[in-house]
């Protein structure tokens, strides 16, 4: 396996989906849930995504290499214009959108097994001693179905918000472009995989020194190199 690939696969992955709403909702789904339950249900999701990018990847070799220099170039160009131009709160407020309905899932299969729990109870403060049971089920969600809950939001959660995401067609493109399906579906995970990690278990105090804006221009001043060079060959 070509480690120089896989390396250069996570360091541009990772710098894209750093800033990315996928990340924000596991950092604020992390704060709320067990992380690493939020963190396990996120990571299947980005495997499953990665194999998928690089799939499309290899079909997308099957064209002819000047339309696949061509493809592969207005990809970084586009992904470049949308770090440089997109404001980062754009990704923010669709990320504490997709936590908010993962949460409100997880909170409702929690109710409804506390409910269930209290009416089972009997004597007398059963039903005091089931409103606790129900609050706290909600805040932590560790019995019952609560942990698939937790796990299967997260992953759902990232399987729908990557779907043509930006990380999803930026793993694609490069695929494409070093042709080593290895290296590039190793390196991709590796960035993904360490990135939830760091949302799930850092909560919003990631956001206090994360430099976001800068991480985008960065991201986007790096693809927008990689589309200049494209630019370059195509023309020479």
């Amino acid at each position: 396996m070509n480690l120089a690939i896989a390396a250069t696969v996570f360091g541009i992955v990772a710098l894209a989906e750093l800033p990315d709403k996928t990340m924000i909702a596991t950092l604020i789904m992390g704060s709320r849930n067990r992380p690493l339950l939020v963190w396990a249900g996120a990571s299947a999701a980005f495997v499953l995504h990665a194999a998928v990018a690089v799939g499309a990847g290899r079909l997308v070799l099957l064209l002819p290499h000047r339309v696949l220099e061509v493809v592969t170039t207005t990809l970084f160009l586009a992904g470049a214009l949308y770090l440089l131009l997109v404001p980062e709160r754009h990704e923010e407020e669709a990320g504490e959108e997709a936590a908010a309905e993962a949460e409100a899932d997880v909170a409702d299969g929690a109710g409804a097994g506390g409910e269930g729990g209290g009416e089972g109870g009997g004597g007398e403060g059963g039903g005091g001693e089931g409103g606790m049971e129900r609050a706290a089920r909600a805040r932590s969600v560790t019995t019952g179905r609560g942990p698939w809950r937790v796990a299967g939001a997260a992953f759902g959660v990232i399987f729908v918000g990557e779907f043509g995401d930006l990380t999803q067609i930026l793993v694609l493109n490069l695929s494409a472009r070093y042709r080593e399906p290895v290296p590039v579906f190793v390196g991709a995970v590796a960035a993904l995989v360490t990135v939830a990690a760091l949302g799930a278990w850092s909560g919003r105090a990631l956001l206090r020194w994360l430099p976001v804006a800068a991480i985008r221009r960065g991201g986007g001043v790096m693809l927008l190199g990689f589309a200049t060079y494209g630019i370059y060959s195509l023309v020479r």
